[in-house]
């Protein structure tokens, strides 16, 4: 077995619209395709024996047991291999169990599809099914463990941390979308100008003075001290001669720690001698260079967490210990206690597991014990100086017993050191009870604080901290960060329908960016060039906090390699379904491109709309599986689907009369004469017609008025600006010459409509086989072009895209010799040359046709021609006119 490619999906895609992190892993059977689990020996008892879980799984027979079943029966490796990925994924620790296996196209090869938690572990989990398979086939064995163990560790490596999930958890649960912006914990929520950002639990309202002064030990014990809050006396040193100074002036026990450090980092407390003292100054120097020694104050440790200046939760925390039982060793005690189920590693589990560090074991030695000795009944031995959750402490929620006082004094310090998020330690011995009745002190003041010990403390009520963070962000309850986007795909109409509603929206006073095959554009300026209709183009876009409107082109190849980057759209837009890159991804049949297309109005939020061409059957079939509201366009308004529609009372945009007219049931709005809209060609471009009915129909729900759409069609110019490579005509002295975007039959079957409407006295095309295209359609763009032209000119695309040159040609010729066995043809290599060589041949009154693949570098090199041309023009002009003067004057 082979592995050809492995992807995976980030959003909605061809697999699942709701199920977005898929991987999708193209596997190649090879001989194995002929032996089926039943018909290798061993094969299944070998694979049950490593992998006992999998007799819980459904699969197809909806009960568990149902894969066992089919292991007996007998089934295909690549089914095998799928549920090989779920079973470890689950083993360790990501628990997930959707999959499905379905043939690619060509025999043996297979999609083997299967849920992930988080990516890479996801990307090791096909890896590793497959080695798990083979081996199990051949009867070698299998250090499954290794493959645990490096799961665990992307998992933990790869996923959000607690504090940050619990956010994003709540701001789904709001309907709030996100996007993750690193590889660690540093996220967006909402889109666009509406947009909010956490690191963690530091946000974008958070003050970076704030966090400075909190990250400064002893700055924020000066504050607070000048605020007569009490906090223990210290001093900051910075070499051992300073700390045996402070400790003169301090006394024993101190406390060692980082000015700058957080999460425990460095922290030694309860210091007795100078020795501890001068091993604790140099494990602080680990961290950082500024050292503050104060006065080790007694008493429980407690965690106040305030956000948005109100106390949410408070929890009392205390240090990894074990207590003894008179007769297991110390080791042992950690060992029982590491075993509890809620311990896992690092954050994994809402404990964490007791690393028995150089700290544990001087703690150990402390006490005069070593891991080998038994403590007594009931004796505690407190295993790390700090009480953090991440080194294996424990929480107890105590937040419904906090005095008011104390409630009023965390307040107030939040507010003192301005920080909206705000984890305060607190030294005392019960915090019912003022802490200026116990005794109790402040200890530290921190930025970002931790979450877990609320969301899940060992005892106590779990408390949902993450509210109150969303609360603060987007205080009024409809603001939901969301901007609205409007998705566009289908074969062919996708730029042009995009771009054409960016401009509505932006007449409308709306801040665009938008996504098509040339680039990615905000507020009218392109940011990047290229193909960008794939989900990292569209993050772009979302990210981008200066936009408050977006609108997407989707093209299969985004859809096939990561879905989509977003989850629901308010609008979903289906221009059309022709056979084009069938082939190419698994998709083989116009059937399966239909399915891959839907993906986009299948997204579409339930009060939004799916905008659907209901002169295409296939598109058309989509409304069928929608949970969203439906809009219908068409170019004839005798069409029964539309008038059943409107009758029902649906909204319609149709071409009647020569107008482009939007209908609400009986109800009709002229919106413009399409002969009057430039980009129709005086309603020539019967396609173009086409591409503005979906693109009025999203305006109107959008709310965009009739003035602003007539503005915007009237100002929507086909040119190489606002329309690049879409019916730009360049006009010469003795030609025309018209750039076009057209690379499949029904996009040139289009194009000659149009251009058999034009004047011309000799045509000219320059044509190009693309190889991703099936033969059959490189033969009929050929056949199209001889029936269009009187001389054809064959270039050869930038990318080939694995094919050659001469095969592509002789495809091409084939096409045309179908049709005309005399047709002139020319060679010539690249689009730059065949524009020149055109140029060159073109008789007076001629068109010249291009198809172009390299839009920019064509519309520039035209754009010089022509300059060059009216130059020229004009000094022979200047010539003339000089010699007839002088021959009157003379």
């Amino acid at each position: 077995m082979k592995i050809k490619k492995i992807q995976a999906m980030r959003g909605p895609n061809y697999w699942s619209v709701r199920r977005h992190q898929l991987i999708v892993m193209v596997l190649d059977l090879e001989e194995m395709e002929d032996f089926p689990s039943d018909s290798i020996p061993g094969f299944n008892e070998r694979l049950i024996k490593l992998l006992p879980g999998l007799k819980d799984h459904y699969c197809s027979e909806n009960e568990p047991g149902g894969f066992i079943n089919r292991l007996k029966e007998g089934t295909w490796m690549g089914h095998i291999v799928e549920h090989i990925a779920l079973e470890i994924q689950t083993m360790a620790g990501m628990d997930t169990g959707f999959g499905r296996t379905r043939s690619y196209g060509p025999k043996g090869i297979y999609h083997v599809v299967f849920s992930y938690i988080e990516e890479e572990a996801g990307r090791y989990a096909a890896k590793a099914a497959v080695n798990i398979c083979h081996a199990m086939i051949n009867g070698i064995a299998y250090d499954l463990d290794k493959d645990l163990k490096e799961l665990r560790e992307l998992y933990e490596y790869g996923r959000l941390g607690p504090s940050t999930e619990s956010i994003i958890k709540e701001a789904e649960n709001r309907g709030i979308p996100w996007l993750r912006l690193n590889d660690s914990s540093f996220c967006q929520l909402g889109y666009g100008a509406y947009q909010q950002r956490i690191q963690a639990t530091v946000t974008s309202k958070t003050s970076s003075i704030a966090v400075e002064i909190a990250g400064d030990k002893n700055e924020t014990k000066y504050l607070l001290n000048e605020a007569s809050i009490k906090v223990p006396q210290g001093k900051k040193i910075s070499d051992i001669e300073e700390l045996k100074e402070a400790i003169k002036v301090l006394g024993f026990p101190v406390v060692i720690k980082p000015v700058d450090g957080n999460h425990g980092r460095g922290i030694t407390s309860d210091i007795q001698n100078i020795k501890e003292a001068i091993e604790a100054y140099n494990n602080a120097r680990k961290v950082s260079n500024k050292i503050i020694v104060e006065s080790h104050i007694y008493g429980e440790d407690y965690r106040f967490l305030v956000i948005n200046f109100k106390l949410v939760a408070a929890a009392k925390r205390t240090p990894a210990n074990v207590v003894g039982n008179g007769k297991s060793t110390i080791a042992e005690l950690v060992e029982e206690i590491n075993a509890d189920p809620r311990r896992g590693y690092r954050h994994e589990k809402m404990l964490t597991k007791i690393d028995l560090n150089e700290i544990s074991l001087s703690l150990i030695q402390k006490k005069g014990y070593n891991l080998n000795s038994v403590l007594g009944e009931g004796e505690m031995l407190i295993l790390k100086d700090t009480a953090n959750l991440s080194t294996g402490g424990t929480a107890e929620d105590v937040t419904d017993i906090v005095h008011s006082s104390n409630i009023f004094l965390v307040e107030r310090i939040a507010r003192l050191i301005d920080l909206d998020i705000c984890g305060i330690d607190i030294i005392t011995n019960d915090v019912s009870k003022p802490i200026e009745e116990t005794g109790g002190c402040v200890i530290e003041v921190n930025a970002g604080p931790g979450f877990r010990m609320h969301l899940a403390p060992t005892t106590g009520l779990p408390r949902n901290v993450a509210a109150p963070v969303l609360d603060a962000l987007f205080p009024k309850k409809n603001e939901m960060g969301r901007i609205p986007i409007i998705a566009v795909t289908g074969t062919n109409g996708k730029t042009t329908t995009t771009r054409l509603i960016a401009h509505m929206a932006k007449l409308s006073g709306k801040l665009v960016g938008y996504t098509t095959t040339d680039g990615v554009y905000i507020q009218n300026r392109m940011v990047m060039k290229g193909d960008c209709t794939g989900p990292k183009s569209t993050g772009m876009v979302l990210r981008d906090p200066t936009i408050n409107f977006a609108v997407l082109e989707c093209a299969r190849g985004g859809l096939l390699r990561a879905g989509l980057a977003f989850k629901e759209s308010d609008i979903g837009i289906v221009t059309n379904v022709e056979g084009d890159h069938l082939g190419l991804g698994g998709i083989h049949t116009i059937a399966q491109l239909a399915r891959l297309k839907a993906v986009i109005p299948e997204t579409v939020k339930k009060d939004g709309y799916a905008i659907l061409n209901a002169d295409d059957d296939l598109v058309y079939k989509m409304r069928e599986n929608l949970n969203c509201k439906i809009a219908l366009f068409s170019m004839d308004e005798n069409n029964q689907r539309i008038k059943d529609f409107q009758e029902d009372g649906g909204l319609t945009a149709i071409y009647e009369e020569g107008y482009i007219t939007i209908t609400s049931g009986v109800w009709k709005m002229r919106v413009m004469k399409a002969e009057n809209i430039p980009i129709t060609f005086e309603a020539k471009a019967i396609f173009m017609i086409q591409n503005i009915l979906p693109a009025v129909l999203a305006a109107h729900i959008q709310g965009i008025g009739i003035h602003d759409m007539k503005a915007a069609l009237e100002s929507f110019i086909p040119s190489e600006n606002q329309t690049p490579g879409r019916l730009n005509l360049f006009k010469f002295k003795k030609f025309n010459f018209l750039m076009d975007y057209a690379h499949n039959p029904s996009g040139m079957l289009a194009l000659q409509k149009f251009t058999n409407s034009m004047e011309a006295s000799y045509r000219i095309g320059i044509i190009a086989g693309i190889g991703d295209r099936l033969e059959e359609d490189t033969i009929k763009i050929g056949n199209i072009a001889a029936q269009m032209f009187d001389e054809i000119i064959i270039r050869n695309d930038r990318d080939l895209r694995g094919k050659s040159a001469e095969y592509l040609i002789d495809l091409l010729k084939v096409g045309i010799h179908k049709f005309d066995a005399g047709k002139p043809v020319s060679l010539v290599p690249s689009e730059t040359e065949a524009i020149k060589y055109s140029i060159r041949i073109a008789p007076e009154n001629s068109l010249i046709v291009l198809s172009s693949d390299s839009i920019g570098d064509s519309i520039r090199l035209l754009k010089k021609l022509r300059e060059e041309q009216r130059k020229l023009h004009s000094r022979r002009s200047k010539s003339r006119s000089y010699r007839s003067n002088f021959i009157f004057k003379n």
